[in-house]
């Protein structure tokens, strides 16, 4: 089997080592930032490891695989679409992984069949790591059963959703509305209690009110989500207060999920911690209290200066 993989960030190199290591044995990519002086040496990092020929266009890449995978940024995933359309044919298999609204998987899901190939919508229910290529996954579109008939003995694990184009969005989005808006939730009350010395009182009420859930483990992995993903989740999120916006449902709490995972990119984060990030909240919260601390000082400087 032969397969490529559009744009090779965490999520498709990840992907591709795991099919790598199920035993597909040519694997190609083609990312927009191959040659970018500051990213182009991580994504030829990932090729090397994952065994991946990269290729320098689109039209290459449709060339080398009938199988491809899409997993670029939620922002790009229309474009990448189009950019490869013209290189596509019946022979192909495209499968579009990105969290984009369902109005938006239908609109790719057009241009993908135009071409005739067949268009896969697919929804990654659950982080790409630490689960690699055999992360859950909900399929829809007319390549739906033929992607899950090739990829299921390699190990991945595909659900084919008997609706149209954009239910497994739909079903991403949603989940995302709870999963990211909790991670947004438990940053602002770590950061909180965090002032007045409250957080263990917090939890063990949380404990509590909600027994079965260890509530300061969950905070310690949220909380280092939102440090590692903040700039990703915030466009997550702006996809989903888009599509419920399409559909008269004032998204609320997910522009301010948005907001918080939006915060997190800002202030740089993830810049103070390892690739693994924060090992605890508290970690968290006494860098974003540095960080804090700073800009009062540099706020008040200028303060000063301008007196």
């Amino acid at each position: 089997m032969i397969v490529g993989f559009i744009g090779f960030g965490e999520a498709g190199s990840t992907i591709a080592g795991g099919l790598a290591s199920a035993g597909v044995e040519r694997i190609y990519a083609f990312d927009i930032a191959a040659d970018d002086p500051r990213l182009g040496a991580t994504i030829r990092d990932r090729a090397r490891r994952t065994g991946t020929t990269i290729v320098e266009s689109p039209a290459a890449l449709a060339r080398a695989c009938d199988l491809l995978f899409s997993t670029v940024t939620s922002s790009s995933a229309i474009d990448a679409a189009a950019a490869i359309a013209p290189s596509l044919e019946p022979r192909h298999v495209y499968a579009d992984l990105n969290s984009v609204s369902p109005a938006l998987k239908q609109d790719i899901g057009r241009a993908v069949s135009a071409t005739g190939a067949r268009f896969v919508e697919a929804a990654v229910m659950a982080p790409v790591l630490p689960y690699g290529h055999r992360v859950p996954m909900l399929l829809g579109g007319p390549g739906a059963a033929l992607f899950a008939e090739r990829m299921t003995p390699l190990g991945m694990r595909c659900e084919v959703l008997a609706a149209e184009v954009g239910t497994a969005a739909a079903v991403k989005m949603c989940r995302s509305i709870v999963v990211k808006g909790l991670e947004a939730l438990m940053c602002e009350c770590v950061l909180g209690a965090s002032r007045y010395d409250a957080g263990a009182h917090v939890f063990a009420s949380l404990n509590e009110s909600f027994p079965g859930i260890d509530w300061q483990k969950l905070a310690d992995y949220m909380v280092g989500r939102v440090v590692v993903h903040g700039e990703r989740r915030a466009r997550e999120m702006e996809e989903v207060a888009e599509t419920l916006r399409a559909i008269g449902v004032e998204p609320i709490m997910a522009e301010a999920a948005a907001r918080r995972q939006q915060w997190s990119a800002q202030l740089g984060l993830r810049s103070h911690f390892g690739s693994a990030g924060p090992r605890s909240a508290a970690e968290v919260v006494e860098v974003v209290t540095r960080l804090t601390a700073r800009q009062e000082e540099s706020a008040c400087d200028a303060h000063s200066s301008r007196q």
